[in-house]
């Protein structure tokens, strides 16, 4: 394998076919054993093993049939020589729907390093993606 940057952008994609046939090890497939992943409510897993665990119930139950839909690599870029960052883009599809509403996208960025002969991903940081009006309407409903 190549250590390119149009390599280190198939990891996402990869992930989505992966969490679309409801295989939490398959989705995890590119990530080092030690990574990190800080989930966008706030939840931090310090390993791989501790990943694959997790989204193992996460899709057998409240998630089970969901799909990853219109994913797309914002930016890719080597920064310095065996070290990437990947900025991907993905939305949630809940059995039944047929488009995801616009609160279920979220931005993802990754680290990645070359390990061996492929990219792995070290850190990845999923983030909800809201417009300035969805979240000018959440804060006015926490302040009451």
């Amino acid at each position: 394998m190549e250590q390119s940057v149009e390599t280190m952008s198939t990891i996402p994609a990869r992930m989505h076919e992966a969490w679309n046939r409801g295989d939490a090890a398959g989705f995890f497939a590119d990530f080092a054993e030690a990574a990190v992943f800080a989930e966008l409510e706030g939840t931090i897993y310090r390993s791989r093993t501790e990943m694959i665990a997790a989204h193992e119930e996460l899709l057998g139950t409240v998630m089970k049939g969901s799909r990853l839909v219109r994913g797309e690599v914002a930016f890719a870029r080597i920064v310095s020589p065996g070290v990437g960052v990947i900025h991907n883009r993905v939305g949630i599809l809940l059995p039944g729907e047929e488009e995801p509403p616009l609160t279920r996208f979220s931005m993802q960025l990754f680290v990645t390093v070359w390990q061996g002969d492929r990219w792995v991903v070290t850190t990845l940081q999923n983030a909800r993606l809201l417009s300035l009006e969805t979240m000018a309407a959440l804060e006015s409903l926490a302040a009451g």
